[in-house]
């Protein structure tokens, strides 16, 4: 079987964070030869970024509208269709206008008859789309192993079984008892809570993320992990294990490298030029993404904080909602006090360019999977801060390996600006933190290493073939 023979859909979650691995594998794939139909609507499909030329005829992007609800308490402004237009409370009323794209999917896929289906969790209804079609499904998850292995055991998602393991916010805090190695794995109590009910509490769309995560792994041929065994070798073999079906690494699915020459817009330009004046390695890059909703205290106290430690910093800031203006996010007078020193963008910024700057030494941010590959691949060390999901579980494990710091918070989740400063200038300067910027550097040697991440594509191009041709020779059993 020739792998142009082969067509794949793609059915991401509304959210970028999703979204945009999602489209990565797609150009991954299609650069394979293998024809993708990705899936989403028409807002999300045109923030995507733009499909290469040579690669058009291979990536189909479909777009579904997304349905209106009636009720007028589930309605969100129009045109929002992604986790980031829309308040965290009303994320539950997303899910139940993205369930209601089911009907149009399942008749896509029977008039398509696709030859594999790659989902994600949130699509639970796709289970019965790829049996009752007989087309495979695989569940691609965006999470690193780590996150998915401490979240996604299936005996303890549901049931008796949850009842058991994670009855309650304090299980959180501490590694899972299936883990047969020691590990730092485990949520601050602060945001166990937090947690706990999001993803056990079944929200307006009548299903709580658990039964969607465990009814999508039961359902599907493998899992498919946006990660490669180099990083984190252990949490991979306790995800084969836990979940009984193939595990499939498909690396790290780097973004293109930037080219600066694309930056035309004036004010980034001047940027930029700031940036070529500073020294090699010096300047602190603050970004924490449009998902993060950051409080103004917490605002206030990392300006403070960046101010204190006396270093040279580019901050990307989207302006938080309870702001006025731009400007009356920041303390008063910060802009002032930084001149000079810092930088402080607001809305848009082109992130992969700026971390490809040989100014930039390190990053401050959440801890998302997607941004540690982006920041990682050039070496820079990393300052966390968690805020949710699977961002406190990924910066246990990068501390655990010594490639980042975090910063310190009290018992409600708190932090100072001291805080701040004692963080970046023990990533950045001191000597006792060298440690973190040597391994930060020999951890770019796995994060940008295309050649290894792009062998994990072949490898997951050669496991479609293979499990294509078993499937049309009867040997593949129905889940």
């Amino acid at each position: 079987m020739a792998r142009s023979d082969i067509h794949v859909v793609m059915l991401p979650w509304s959210a970028f964070g999703h979204l945009i691995p999602f489209f990565q594998l797609s150009v991954a794939l299609a650069k394979s030869g293998i024809k993708v139909s990705f899936i989403s609507t028409p807002a999300n499909i045109r923030r995507l970024p733009k499909v290469p030329s040579n690669l058009e005829n291979l990536i189909d992007l479909v777009a579904f509208q997304l349905p209106a609800l009636d009720e007028q308490q589930y309605s969100f402004p129009e045109g929002s269709e992604a986790t980031v237009d829309i308040p965290s409370e009303k994320i539950q009323y997303l899910k139940i206008a993205y369930d209601l794209l089911e009907h149009p999917i399942k008749q896509f896929i029977s008039d398509q008859r696709p030859d594999w289906i790659l989902a994600d969790a949130i699509p639970h209804w796709v289970v019965e789309i790829s049996r009752d079609h007989q087309i495979p499904l695989i569940r691609f998850s965006v999470f690193s192993a780590s996150a998915l292995s401490f979240l996604c055991n299936p005996s303890f998602l549901t049931g008796d079984g949850q009842k058991r393991m994670r009855s309650c916010p304090e299980t959180w805090t501490s590694p899972p008892e299936w883990y047969d190695f020691p590990s730092s794995l485990a949520y601050p109590s602060f945001l166990a809570t937090g947690m706990h009910e999001g993803f056990y509490k079944r929200n307006a769309s009548g299903i709580s993320d658990a039964e969607r995560v465990a009814k999508t792994i039961q359902g599907s041929k493998a899992l498919a992990v946006r990660s490669c065994p180099e990083y984190e070798p252990e949490y991979f073999k306790v995800l084969e294990k836990i979940i009984g079906k193939p595990i499939i690494p498909v690396g790290l699915l780097l973004p293109e490298k930037p080219e600066r020459r694309r930056i035309t817009d004036k004010s980034w330009v001047e940027v930029f030029e700031w940036l070529d004046e500073q020294k090699p390695r010096s300047v602190v890059f603050v970004g924490f993404g449009s998902e993060c909703k950051l409080s103004k205290e917490q605002v206030h106290e990392i300006a403070n904080g960046l101010q204190l430690s006396e270093l040279p910093f580019l901050w990307a800031l989207r302006k938080p909602d309870w702001a006025p203006s731009d400007l009356d996010a920041l303390p008063p007078g910060f802009s002032e006090r930084s001149h000079g020193r810092g930088v402080v963008c607001f809305g848009w910024a082109p992130q992969l360019e700026i971390l490809g700057h040989s100014s930039i030494g390190g990053s401050l941010f959440h801890s998302g999977w997607g941004s540690i590959i982006e920041t990682l691949q050039f070496g820079h060390c990393l300052v966390v801060l968690p805020l949710v999901i699977d961002q406190p579980l990924n910066a246990r494990l990068l501390v655990e390996k010594g490639l980042a710091v975090e910063i310190e918070r009290k018992e409600d989740g708190s932090f100072s600006k001291e805080d701040v400063a004692k963080a970046l200038r023990l990533a950045m300067v001191s000597d006792e933190g060298e440690s973190v910027r040597v391994r930060a550097r020999e951890a770019a040697q796995v994060f940008g290493n295309r050649d290894l991440q792009n062998s994990y594509i072949d490898n997951f191009v050669e496991y479609l073939m293979k499990n294509m041709e078993l499937q049309s020779n009867g040997a593949i059993n129905d889940s």
